[in-house]
């Protein structure tokens, strides 16, 4: 870190420290609301969620074949098979939008083109299948199809479009290996037993992650079952671990584990802070009175769609929350066009995950991607409220 950028952060928190009025009730209030969302994020998401994520994230940058990222994802690609692929990888992940992180950081370094890689990072969290039956069963079933099908549009457009205007400076990128050491290919290891390798580690993120949901008998039977299934998907990788990756492979997964770690879990940590600040958990307000908000996403209008996009982006849902405080706020009078928007933007950004894009695009590239997806959100629920609101 330079000095110049130490003695800002410094001179910020002085500042903090020095004029934040600690004794309002409503500041002490929204920092100990800012620590119980801190508090509640570590317990509901880091063990079970980004644990995995990051081991996966670790294996993409080690055991993925560059070769493969780059036909199927680089920029040179074909774009129906990458797009298509991106669009719909988050119907199998029940991820929320700081989960799928560690998984778009890990095949953007491998050289996944800027296209694709954001496709998936905004398709990944907002259609997992879950999300679009709760979102129908409880909001209804043209919000749950307009949820599924205008993520899936939207991945695509907001992928294509990122595409295009960095085009000039993604044909001169090239992959980063500061997070995997360079494992020469295994020969002895079949293309199979890497696959299978990746989809058990897929299948405990799943399976530990899976939610009950009292009208679908099958699905909770399968959480009845949850943890014996996880517990057996573990022990296979175990097996996996020791049988199939020699000791240098093993230690280059670590590492790289490690690297995805260190750089995301402190952003991560401090968005979750600020937006537990600011907005506060479900039920719970922030410094900013969660009324202000239900007042601003009334009816179908221009602003009432940019309002909800905007504070979709910019507060944190954990996976299938958005859909009860929807539910709230539509009995409160919010329009179901600002209802999608948020739906739309929500899921597929929040604060904290802004602080993590920044450090793998940089500022240009991310603030180019979050506007394009609050943009496209408030289209979409401009025009699903004009012709369905």
């Amino acid at each position: 870190m330079k000095e110049k950028t130490r003695f800002i952060l410094l001179l910020i928190a002085f500042a903090a420290v020095y004029f934040i009025p600690f004794g309002n009730r409503a500041v002490s209030r929204s920092l100990l609301e800012a620590f119980f969302m801190l508090q509640e994020y570590a317990r509901a998401h880091v063990l079970l969620c980004l644990v995995p994520a990051f081991f996966i994230a670790g294996a993409i940058a080690n055991f993925l074949s560059q070769g493969a990222v780059i036909k199927y994802f680089g920029a040179g690609a074909k774009k129906v098979v990458s797009y298509a692929i991106a669009s719909v990888s988050g119907t199998i992940l029940a991820v929320c939008s700081c989960t799928v992180l560690p998984l778009f950081a890990g095949i953007y370094k491998k050289g996944a083109g800027i296209g694709p890689a954001t496709a998936f990072l905004y398709s990944g969290p907002a259609i997992n299948v879950l999300a679009v039956i709760l979102t129908a069963r409880v909001l209804g079933l043209e919000i749950g199809i307009a949820r599924a099908v205008g993520a899936i549009v939207l991945s695509v457009v907001i992928g294509l479009l990122m595409h295009l205007i960095f085009l000039k400076e993604e044909k001169t990128r090239a992959p980063d290996e500061q997070f995997g050491q360079t494992i020469e290919k295994d020969t002895s290891r079949p293309l199979w037993k890497t696959a299978l390798y990746f989809l058990t580690m897929i299948a405990i993120i799943v399976f530990v992650n899976w939610q009950k949901d009292e009208g679908m008998p099958i699905w909770n039977t399968i959480f009845s079952y949850k943890y014996f299934i996880t517990g057996a998907f573990l022990l296979f990788l175990v097996y996996m671990i020791i049988d199939w990756f020699n000791k240098e492979e093993r230690g280059a997964w670590v590492f790289s584990t490690w690297g995805f770690a260190k750089q995301i879990l402190p952003l991560l940590f401090a968005g979750v802070l600020a937006a537990g600040f600011l907005l506060g958990r479900p039920a719970h307000e922030g410094i900013i009175p969660s009324r202000w908000v239900a007042r601003l996403v009334g009816g179908n209008s221009l602003r009432s769609n940019l309002f909800a996009s905007v504070i979709g982006a910019f507060m944190y849902f954990a996976t299938l929350t958005e859909v009860p405080i929807l539910q709230g706020l539509l009995g409160a009078g919010m329009g179901k066009g600002p209802a999608l928007a948020l739906l739309l933007s929500g899921p597929a950004l929040s604060l904290p995950n802004m602080f993590v894009i920044k450090s793998v695009l940089g500022v240009r590239k991310t603030i180019v991607y979050i506007a394009l997806v609050i943009v496209m959100a408030t289209a979409s629920g401009i025009f699903f409220g004009h012709y369905f609101g």
